[in-house]
């Protein structure tokens, strides 16, 4: 660890996380556990709707939901505009890739580590357009070739839309070099965030990403049904939102409307506010400790974690890539992913289990069918390290 992250008293935000006296949650990259003034701010906003009313609510609560702008402007070095509320990130990077304006013989630029969500939205397109996915292979570390994707560039390579990092894996893409590679080429590059905010910092002029989707309930520790989009204000006039509504555009006459300025576009008029208002409060949260202070105590926790799994016998570490971030994914000889992580379950211990199903063509290559995903934060522990791996162990 630096030394700016050895000074901050970690046990300060576990005590704001009172699930940790009864639990080992390593279950961070499916949903963090709330600390204690994220899930006030959304019980504070559900109790007013709950007592005066879901719009009366919204009108009383106006400063505090529209202070999410700027604040997930600040969280990704952008403006305020470039920001839209989604109900989750999903739906937040479909609002974007759908947007595209795909014409028949365009191209795809990807890589193997692709979310499966992603990759199926993919072959729709691809179906409904003709447009071609070119699959950039890995380099020997397991992360994305830049070098070979600057190879497949061509004339009809449309856009670049890379996972940064895999929900099946503790890599890290190199976003950054791929944002150059985009901006030299002058190519769309939409960056999935969704493990990757809240654990890293992100901003979008380094990364050189035109789009970046990201959730609320991963690494950021805010609610579930929340989650953001950034679309740059160089592009957003050409891409067109795959659908609308009051909220988002304005009926100028009977045969023609005008988009809303900004990203705002890709929002619908209706939404969670109290999440909206608890995801602002995880970003200012995450901010006040620091994107670098966290994402060095991740990276500290999670290499010792790798490291005390090699030591058991029969268990493989899969993690890939030449960083590596704070997902941790293994087996076991003789104990099926499942099966361990309900024995797990059953002593208080959360991990999760991926499968083939959400990561194809990463999975199929190396003949995995399973990994135990383990993904720690900066509010777990040393000792809690040396508990999962005993109960690994046992």
């Amino acid at each position: 660890m630096t030394q700016a992250s050895a000074t901050i008293d970690w046990e300060h935000y576990r005590n704001e996380t009172p699930a940790c006296r009864d639990i080992l949650h390593f279950n961070n990259a499916g949903a963090s556990l709330m600390p204690d003034p994220v899930h006030q701010a959304v019980v504070d906003h559900l109790e007013l709707e709950r007592t005066r009313g879901g719009y009366e609510a919204a009108d009383l609560t106006e400063a505090a939901h529209e202070a999410f702008y700027p604040v997930f402007a600040r969280l990704l070095g952008a403006q305020p505009e470039e920001i839209a509320y989604v109900e989750n990130a999903t739906r937040a990077w479909d609002m974007a890739f759908y947007a595209v304006p795909w014409q028949a013989g365009d191209r795809i630029l990807t890589h193997g580590v692709a979310y499966a969500s992603n990759y199926m939205a993919f072959l729709q397109v691809a179906k409904r357009h003709r447009v071609a996915i070119d699959l950039v292979p890995s380099d020997e570390s397991g992360q994305v070739d830049v070098n070979a994707m600057a190879e497949r560039v061509n004339a009809r390579t449309k856009l670049i839309a890379l996972t940064h990092i895999p929900s099946q894996g503790g890599l890290i893409n190199p976003a950054a070099d791929v944002g150059a590679l985009a901006r030299d080429r002058g190519i769309l590059f939409l960056l999935d965030a969704c493990q990757s905010a809240g654990q890293l910092p992100l901003n979008v002029a380094h990364l050189g990403c035109h789009m970046l989707s990201g959730t609320g309930r991963k690494f950021l520790r805010g609610p579930r049904g929340t989650g953001f989009l950034y679309v740059s204000n160089a592009v957003i006039d050409q891409l067109d939102p795959p659908f609308i509504d009051l909220h988002s555009a304005t009926w100028t006459a009977v045969d023609q409307f005008v988009f809303r300025a900004g990203a705002r576009r890709f929002e619908n008029w209706e939404s969670y506010l109290a999440g909206k208002i608890g995801l602002r409060h995880a970003a200012e949260y995450a901010m006040a400790i620091g994107l670098d202070a966290i994402q060095t105590r991740n990276q500290y926790l999670a290499a010792t974690l790798r490291r005390r799994l090699r030591d058991i016998p029969g268990v493989a570490v899969h993690d890939q890539g030449r960083n590596q971030c704070a997902i941790v994914t293994f087996t076991k000889a003789n104990e099926p992913c499942p099966e361990l992580a309900k024995r797990l379950f059953a002593q208080k211990i959360n991990v999760s289990v991926s499968t083939v199903q959400t990561g194809r063509l990463d999975f199929a290559p190396r003949g995995l069918n399973t990994v135990t995903r383990a993904s720690v934060h900066y509010y777990n522990t040393e000792a809690e390290i040396e508990r999962f791996c005993e109960a690994v162990a046992d």
